[in-house]
């Protein structure tokens, strides 16, 4: 009988991660200590710089903790070896080599934490009153808040039109045979040109264009809509492509199978194809729509009163961009969740197709 391999070492392991924490913690108390004492106009700032030199301190002792544990774990495992214990010293041995990732990871991310709330303080706290004063911030939310309002109208105006728009694409893109050929050029020359021209030039265009042309009806129309109109041709060039791809994985026996029982092409589509594509392109036509929603900020461009608008006439007022904050808060407050609930889709999809 062969006898078990000895356990793998894992003391380096643990001592350089033990090394790596106290390096940590002499890190967060030297950096912290020097920006605190950099900053002399602001009493509440340096209190505040006291706390996350604190927090980092705690944190970093936290880490400091697990390389000790995976460095006593190391010594754990060299005594069982020594007992002979060879199963027991690889399970100490493997806990000793899961603490020390522990450790480097929680390293990683207070490293990265703490640089980054270091930097906003530094220079004597220039970039915190330059974009996070709180007192222009709060004076300009209200306000900022309206505006916004504006923006999520744009985006779910603009999407509704994609959704229906983008479909009529990717049918003609996909219509088989010689005769819907001139079609399938047309679509596709569409959705390449709108795919190859950035969102903000079609917006200039069509905002500053579409009045000079006294078309009737187009020319009479107000700033939304020219903005509406602009994201809407943009984004059916991106989503009709979602639409071609959800309906080119469905198989080819699917259409086989319904046009062999009778039915047309475009009935094929609706009763067949469609219904199963569908639930295939929701994920990444959210993710296409958060897109659309975040390039609303560019329709400021036509002179449209959005968010960003608002904020830029705050900021020119106050020389302070606190207020470009508030916008960008805004959109992470309404994009994150979406972000995750797409995430959530294509965890469950995944599943779904798993357990299939």
């Amino acid at each position: 009988m062969t006898s078990l391999s000895p356990a793998p070492r894992s003391r380096g392991l643990a001592v350089f991660a033990t090394l790596l924490a106290i390096a940590l913690l002499v890190a967060v108390a030297a950096v912290g200590e020097s920006v605190r004492a950099g900053i002399t106009t602001s009493p509440e700032l340096s209190t505040f710089s006291i706390w996350v030199m604190a927090a980092g301190l705690a944190l970093g002792a936290v880490t400091l903790w697990t390389a000790v544990s995976a460095l006593r774990h190391s010594f754990r495992s060299a005594r069982e070896e020594a007992a002979g214990e060879v199963l027991a010293s690889r399970a100490s041995a493997a806990q000793s080599r899961q603490q020390s990732f522990v450790t480097f990871g929680l390293a990683f991310a207070i490293v990265i934490a703490f640089a980054l709330i270091q930097l906003v303080l530094i220079n004597d706290g220039n970039i915190q009153r330059t974009f996070l004063r709180g007192d222009l911030m709060a004076s300009s939310a209200l306000d900022i808040a309206r505006a916004f309002i504006v923006n999520i109208r744009l985006a779910f105006i603009s999407g509704v039109i994609v959704l229906v728009f983008g479909l009529v694409l990717a049918i003609a893109r996909m219509i088989p045979g010689k005769a819907g050929a001139p079609v399938r050029f047309l679509a596709v020359a569409y959705i390449d040109l709108m795919r190859a021209v950035p969102a903000i030039i079609v917006l200039y265009l069509i905002g500053f264009g579409l009045p000079l042309t006294n078309l009737p009806l187009l020319s009479g129309l107000n700033a939304e809509w020219f903005a509406i109109m602009a994201l809407s041709l943009t984004y059916s060039a991106y989503v009709a492509e979602v639409y071609r791809s959800g309906i080119a994985s469905i198989h080819p026996s699917q259409w086989a199978a319904s046009r062999s029982l009778g039915f047309s092409y475009l009935q094929t589509l609706r009763f067949f194809i469609l219904p199963q594509a569908m639930r295939l392109v929701i994920p990444p036509m959210l993710s296409t729509f958060i897109a659309l929603q975040k390039d609303t900020s560019l329709v400021n461009v036509i002179g449209t009163l959005d968010a960003f608008n608002q904020a830029k006439f705050y900021a020119s007022s106050t020389f302070n961009l606190s207020s470009v904050t508030v916008v960008a808060i805004l959109f992470v407050i309404i994009t994150i969740p979406q972000t995750r609930f797409v995430d959530w889709m294509l965890e469950r999809g995944a599943s779904r197709r798993k357990g299939a």
